[in-house]
């Protein structure tokens, strides 16, 4: 399966610490655990393919202008959060890197054709056998 090949420089990563949603208790108020990834798909190193590819993707993730913005809060440590945006960012590139292999049109064999016929016929005539006599049965 062909794909682009791409290196993320961490220069074109930038990170902000904000407080994170949810429970917590009280060191929800106190701590900003929770990480907001930004990531300018334009300004970057990307091929200029892959960038167009993660412009069309349509993922909610990614502004109109080429700003990728994730935020990670599942982890109770900042450095924990930061891994997993970057993976989350990792993911989303690779999936725009990713290309489908070309489906080329086959014909069926002789054999299969003839098989797949033969399948029918037997079929035609079982069902044939089952009408009533004198109601569209044929001789078979």
């Amino acid at each position: 399966m062909p794909s682009i090949a791409f290196h993320l420089s961490p220069q074109e990563l930038e990170f902000s610490a904000i407080r994170a949603q949810g429970a917590g208790g009280q060191n929800v108020n106190k701590v900003s655990n929770a990480v907001m990834l930004r990531f300018d798909v334009r300004a970057s190193s990307l091929p200029d393919l892959l960038k167009s590819r993660v412009m069309a993707l349509g993922d909610q993730r990614v502004s109109r202008e080429g700003m990728v913005v994730i935020k990670a809060q599942e982890h109770r440590s900042l450095p924990m959060n930061r891994e997993a945006a970057i993976r989350r960012l990792l993911e989303l590139l690779e999936q725009a890197a990713h290309i489908p292999a070309t489906r080329r049109t086959t014909r069926p064999t002789r054999r299969s054709v003839r098989q797949r016929l033969d399948a029918k016929a037997i079929r035609a005539r079982t069902k044939a056998l089952r009408a009533r006599v004198g109601q569209g049965r044929r001789d078979v």
